[in-house]
């Protein structure tokens, strides 16, 4: 594990044959929360005290007196003997410290409306939501799926059902009828909280009518035994007699007194469902005094958090694993002033997200690359109609940030001195596992950088030995951290096939990555995602950074397509920048082809360059690999149901037929 530490300025560090840097200015660095590197050593001689220090910042109602046992690996438990509740950690202690009249939530809804929850109202609403779940037969150890909008309501659900002692499995607003019922059934649900439908791009987007389908499938017969629905569009929805109920007509009964029980540090949270191409999807299970460690440590120390000023904005929706981590558990059990936003960004213009951030005056931004792609196509002049001051830190999640976005997003929306914190995790580690502390790292625009104080993380060959500095691999964790998967839902087999058959006694993340010079790490995404032409290894998302660089591109997606002379061949999918006049239809593929040979090599020039209008995505912004392979294999494509816009395919397609 290497930090590195060079003049403390805020423009940047340029030296001969050394990468581009960004070190933390003078003044932020003298502020950050951490700012001496001796953390990362002391976690290191003794990673397992690191992290015991840091779950005494939780209030326990039994201490715990052992850390980690890992007696039955890969199956571990952190604090096992000691017990809390996690959504009085969240709420309870905050308001018995007297930072009740803190706002916890600012809500901004799509169609504009407002309203801003305090701790002491949160509180109260959690309170008598679990009174209202334990008349309907919720208990400890019981699974609620949760299918909703980003709306309080949502918030409110999980942490009545976190309060009892119960899981609960949230499934994405995006997702279909069978996905639903899938993850229903298999986490055997008998409560199902939805609400009649949320705004979405200037329309209602109906939720309650999936439910009823996804019930009625395979003969109507499944565990669920009420349905409780909360009214946010008031569209006309079917009540079944007896089964389904109205949020706000039950909790007219119950008031704000609950006592909240200690439950085991061990005791199930949540499932989280992630799917694969193939097989049913996974429940990741997580527990609760491991997870809500790492959470909210991360949460303060990666985005250097102040809860007495900051007001913070993860914009992921809480149907993914941020939701759960960077926008529930960890803010909240940091007492933390947050921001949700239940719609789009381009909602009603693109302008929405920037006019939040001047409204609320948000001072921790936390998004994706795929939303600052969308935003870097459209040019600077959108945000630059609106106040971004109060904005100091920056963060990346959900896949690699190529260098030309991540300038941007400094440059434009941090105003060339906010640190940006580029972090990588999964859903099976459920927290920030890589990323840089903006007190002390000195930022190289794409890379995750390091592992986080107490991590232990590094990339190894294909027989699990480490690379050294200066090559790629196979990202690998080589200890137990607290907020692990513990396992897959109801098959332990799974578990261990999927993540530990490969190396046994270290947990193998899926992804390809390299180590700089330096020992920093720089993702190259999914190990799928990396190409095998005529025998040289090749990373789709390096390619993709490459076509980025060029001045007209936007955004790019790059697939490995079957050839029958290369093995693979790379083909490319890309979108052009609105005011851009370099290419045209006509000459884009061999000027990009070009470009890719020059920055990468010959071998990852791209067989077939696409120039389309827009990539496919999933509701949450995520690009659909999957779907751009299976057109440039020239197969059927697949499952188009969670696809944010489904006539974004028939565009590309006519556009690759047109070619043929």
């Amino acid at each position: 594990m290497t930090e590195h530490f060079g003049t403390i300025e805020s423009h940047p560090v340029h030296h001969a044959g050394a990468p581009e840097t960004y070190a933390p200015s003078a003044a932020f660095r003298e502020q950050a929360r951490i700012n001496d590197p001796s953390v990362y050593w002391r976690a290191a001689e003794d990673p397992e005290n690191y992290w015991a220090e840091q779950a005494q910042n939780l209030q326990w109602t039994k201490p715990f007196t052992e850390i980690l046992d890992w007696s039955n690996p890969p199956f571990a438990k952190w604090f096992a003997d000691g017990e809390l509740n996690v959504a009085s950690n969240c709420l309870d202690r905050h308001v018995a410290a007297g930072l009740g009249e803190r706002v916890a939530i600012h809500f901004e809804g799509e169609p504009g409306d407002s309203r801003s929850i305090t701790y002491a109202e949160l509180t109260h609403e959690v309170k008598r939501a679990a009174n209202m779940l334990t008349s309907l037969g919720v208990e400890a150890g019981d699974r609620v799926a949760i299918y909703m909008p980003m709306i309080p309501e949502t918030i409110i659900s999980m942490l009545a059902v976190a309060r009892l002692g119960a899981a609960h499995s949230v499934v994405f607003g995006g997702f279909s009828a069978e996905s639903l019922r899938a993850r229903i059934d298999d986490a055997e649900a008998e409560l199902v909280i939805t609400s009649d439908g949320g705004y979405r791009k200037n329309r209602v987007s109906s939720l309650k009518p999936t439910v009823d389908d996804a019930l009625a499938l395979h003969g109507g017969g499944s565990t669920v035994q009420k349905v409780l629905v909360v009214e946010r569009t008031k569209n006309d929805v079917t009540m079944v007699p007896g089964r389904d109920l109205w949020w706000h007509e039950e909790i007219t009964a119950f008031d704000g007194d609950h006592e909240a029980q200690g439950f085991p540090a061990e005791n199930p949270l949540f499932i989280l469902y992630t799917s694969g191409t193939t097989g049913k999807p996974k429940g990741i299970l997580h527990t609760s005094g491991g997870y809500l460690t790492q959470v909210s440590t991360t949460h303060k120390n990666v985005f250097d958090l102040k809860p007495e000023t900051d007001v913070y904005w993860c914009t992921a929706d809480i149907g993914w694993v941020t939701g759960h981590s960077y926008v529930v558990y960890g803010p909240l059990a940091n007492g933390a002033t947050q921001v949700i936003y239940e719609g789009t960004p381009e909602t009603p213009t693109w302008g929405r997200w920037w006019e939040i951030i001047q409204k609320y005056g948000v001072s921790i931004f936390y998004t994706a690359p795929t939303a600052i792609r969308s935003f870097m196509k459209l040019g600077s002049e959108i945000p630059d109609q609106y106040d971004l001051s109060s904005i100091r830190v920056l963060g990346s999640v959900g896949e690699p940030i190529n260098p030309e976005a991540w300038r941007w997003y400094r440059d434009v929306i941090g105003a060339g001195s906010a640190p940006i914190v580029d972090t990588w995790w999964q859903t099976e580690t459920g927290a920030i596992m890589i990323a840089p502390l903006p007190g002390l790292t000195n930022l190289k625009p794409g890379s995750a950088q390091v592992p986080l104080p107490g991590i232990s993380a590094t990339v190894v060959d294909d027989e699990g030995n480490p690379v050294g500095n200066g090559r790629g691999g196979l990202l690998v964790i080589q200890r137990p951290w607290p907020s692990m998967v513990r396992t897959i839902w109801g098959d332990d087999q799974r578990f261990i096939d999927t993540y530990w058959e490969k190396f046994g006694d270290q947990y193998f993340a899926g992804d390809g990555a390299r180590l700089d010079e330096d020992g920093d790490v720089w993702l190259l995404g999914r190990v799928d995602d990396v190409m095998n032409v005529s025998g040289h290894r090749l990373s789709t998302a390096e390619i993709e950074s490459a076509l980025v660089e060029h001045s007209s591109i936007a955004e790019a997606a790059v697939v490995g397509a079957s050839d029958p002379t290369t093995g693979q061949a790379v083909v490319a999918y890309c979108v052009l920048k609105a005011q851009q006049e370099l290419l045209t239809d006509d000459n884009a593929e061999a000027e990009l082809k070009k470009h890719v040979a020059a920055q990468i090599g010959a071998i990852a020039r791209p067989r077939n360059i696409y120039v389309v209008a827009e990539l496919p995505k999933t509701r949450s912004g995520k690009i659909v690999r999957r779907i751009l392979k299976d057109l440039a294999e020239g197969r059927e494509i697949g499952d188009v149901t969670t696809l944010a816009d489904t006539m974004v395919m028939s565009t590309i397609q006519d556009k690759i037929a047109a070619r043929q």
